[in-house]
């Protein structure tokens, strides 16, 4: 009965948002179609009403003590709740463990019978899945992002448009910073984060010309003490401002011990882990994952012989849900990607202590863009030009290392889902890098 219930419901939030949408006349375009996007679906038979999805997770990390795998759990435990249908199961620590990957996958179609089954981590699909994929037509493999976007089949890429948000933070990161010097502890050297600093940058450059940022390499996604060495590398520099493109609670622990502001990523780590509160983040950001999967499981439900291969999905693209759901109640819209703080999203998200020192222009662009990018009209790397700075990697065969300098994409033009994902290979001028 309480799935019924909630069917309904999700059914009716459905409705108020097509109509919602409906009333926005003219959008613009910003963003090129993906190459081979399919546009009329093939459908075979559908999955039965009655048959459970399952979904089967290879985990690259650990879910406890990290925005990313943990975020992953989150977001599997919020499709259980909506759909009757849906179960999932996983294995965590593959990649930081040095275990096989395809094994993993293989274990999961096996024993607990996944449909589809997703790699949290790049190296946990790239080239595990490709390798496995025609051992099981039947099964959808779906890879997260770093750099490489090889896909075709039933090996199908994914990632969000978490620069939208990124671009917001800037904006907020601009406007707080008292020594105009903001930091990144970041991970690898990869598109992706290549993609979020120059995100954060132009936010930052937006509303305050005079800020820096510094930029330092960690190496690896998850490493809780050089994360900290580096985080405290940037704070001696004079960074007030410190955010990470890396998974562990040591950035932000260095923030709060350093009495500096600390900008969150990939998930509200104050309402959803308790790992600091608003007197030190300043705002942060929650990856629904949830929304990216619904669209595969329901593509795969609906029996789509040739579902896209690549997906990138942004704060245009959304989730009904019921008013009464347990995460964010009296909303009915789950964004990909929104502002998100303490439980409390969009401009409420801002910390009441960092939004005092926040002028009230700055206030109302904020939640201008914010509302701009909810409804496709505007997007942070159609609407600035991007200029290679110091560091390029040149990725063979995809992408030439940029001269400084350089004009990669001039202002007010398209830019592919192919490039963003896996031809974005240098940082922006302006950015320092630290050694």
């Amino acid at each position: 009965m309480r799935g019924e219930k909630r069917g309904i419901a999700v059914a009716t939030a459905v409705i108020i948002a097509v109509i919602i949408t409906a009333i926005i006349v003219g959008p613009v375009v910003y963003l090129a179609k993906p190459a081979g996007e399919v546009v009329e679906k093939i459908v075979e038979k559908p999955v039965p009403v009655a048959e459970k999805i399952i979904m089967g997770f290879v985990m690259g990390g650990y879910t406890a003590g990290s925005t990313w795998d943990g975020r992953y759990k989150i977001a599997a435990d919020r499709l259980k709740w909506l759909y009757p249908w849906f179960d999932y199961y996983y294995d965590e620590g593959v990649v930081l463990e040095g275990r096989d990957p395809a094994a993993s996958a293989r274990d999961l179609i096996a024993t607990k019978k996944a449909n589809l089954v997703v790699g949290s981590w790049e190296p946990c699909a790239v080239p595990a899945f490709e390798t496995i994929k025609r051992d099981y037509p039947n099964v959808w493999f779906l890879g997260n992002i770093g750099s490489d976007i090889s896909r075709g089949g039933n090996h199908l890429r994914f990632f969000p448009r978490q620069y939208q948000a990124m671009y917001l933070e800037g904006l907020v990161a601009g406007a707080i910073t008292r020594t105009n010097k903001i930091g990144i502890a970041v991970g690898p050297a990869c598109v992706q984060n290549w993609r979020r600093m120059a995100a954060f940058y132009l936010g930052i450059k937006e509303v305050n010309p005079n800020a820096t940022l510094y930029v330092k390499y960690v190496g690896e996604w998850y490493n809780p003490p050089v994360e900290r060495e580096v985080s405290l590398a940037l704070v001696d520099l004079g960074c007030d401002v410190l955010t990470n493109y890396t998974d562990s609670t040591a950035p932000v622990e260095v923030a709060e011990e350093k009495g500096i502001w600390f900008v969150g990523k990939d998930s509200d780590i104050v309402g959803m882990y308790g790992w600091s509160t608003t007197d030190t983040v300043a705002v942060s950001f929650d990856t629904r994952w949830e929304v990216i999967w619904d669209h595969f499981l329901k593509e795969y439900r609906a029996g789509v012989k040739a579902p896209d291969t690549l997906v990138m999905l942004g704060m245009d693209r959304h989730i009904a849900m019921p008013a009464d759901n347990p995460w964010l109640p009296g909303q009915t819209i789950l964004p990909t990607v929104d502002l998100q703080n303490d439980n409390k999203i969009g401009i409420d998200a801002i910390s009441p202590k960092a939004r005092a020192l926040i002028p009230e222009n700055v206030l109302r662009l904020i939640a201008h863009r914010r509302e701009q990018m909810m409804f496709g009209q505007w997007d942070p790397f159609f609407e600035y030009e991007l200029v290679a700075g110091e560091e390029s990697v040149e990725i063979p065969g995809v992408a030439p290392k940029r001269t400084p300098g350089e004009v990669v994409k001039p202002a007010r033009t398209a830019v592919s889902d192919e490039f963003l994902l896996g031809q974005f290979n240098f940082m922006l001028q302006g950015i320092v890098l630290v050694k």
